[in-house]
């Protein structure tokens, strides 16, 4: 299923689109995140050999879905750098360090959209700005839609999953130490994984 209407490449008219399916239509308004059932981490190569795998455990954010014009929808997060957690108390705190996030003095990674469009199916790109520090760059994030379910509670929710790779320094998270065997001990490039939940706001 897909969340926004598709052109209809077999019409005679180029800008002919299909009818706008009413159980997407009714997808259309403003969401909030669920932290408790979302999940926003990240991938690193670590000493040039293994991975390793961190999540920040407090963040908050907000869709704007719109069923019939993607180009309208929007998403904006933040996330307490504080929270990150890798597993390994020494090395969460030599991440929220000066060496690299400096979480005292930039308590959040933020992210705000300027662009939505359909890539195929259920599969979305969305675009914007991630701020890391006291620098912003453009981000896109490919993401698939999970559908929509009413949960025990009577809340509609909506599901995406996805990713996103960046180079640290570019934001200026350029700490490193060289290994021995050659090589450095943490990769520039980061995977950046999103499973979210959101609940529809009430009318």
């Amino acid at each position: 299923m897909g969340l926004f209407t598709r052109k209809n490449n077999e019409s005679a008219v180029a800008t002919a689109t299909l009818p706008v399916d009413p159980a997407l239509a009714a997808l259309t308004g403003d969401y909030t995140i669920d932290p408790a059932h979302s999940s926003i981490g990240f991938t690193v190569r670590h000493a040039m050999v293994t991975n390793v795998r961190g999540t920040f455990g407090e963040h908050e954010g907000a869709l704007k879905l719109d069923g019939a014009n993607p180009a309208a929808s929007s998403a904006s997060i933040d996330v307490k750098i504080a929270s990150v957690d890798t597993g390994i108390g020494d090395r969460d705190g030599h991440l929220r360090s000066g060496d690299f996030f400096d979480a005292e003095q930039f308590p959040l990674m933020s992210f705000r959209s300027t662009r939505a469009e359909q890539l195929g199916g259920d599969m979305y790109r969305i675009t914007g700005d991630l701020t890391i520090k006291d620098v912003t760059k453009p981000l896109s994030i490919d993401l698939e839609f999970n559908g929509t379910a009413t949960d025990v509670y009577g809340n509609e929710r909506v599901g995406f999953e996805g990713s996103a790779e960046i180079l640290r320094s570019a934001w200026g998270l350029t700490w490193n130490a060289a290994l021995e065997t050659g090589g450095v001990m943490v990769s520039d490039k980061v995977k950046l994984n999103f499973d979210i939940s959101a609940i529809k706001n009430a009318a």
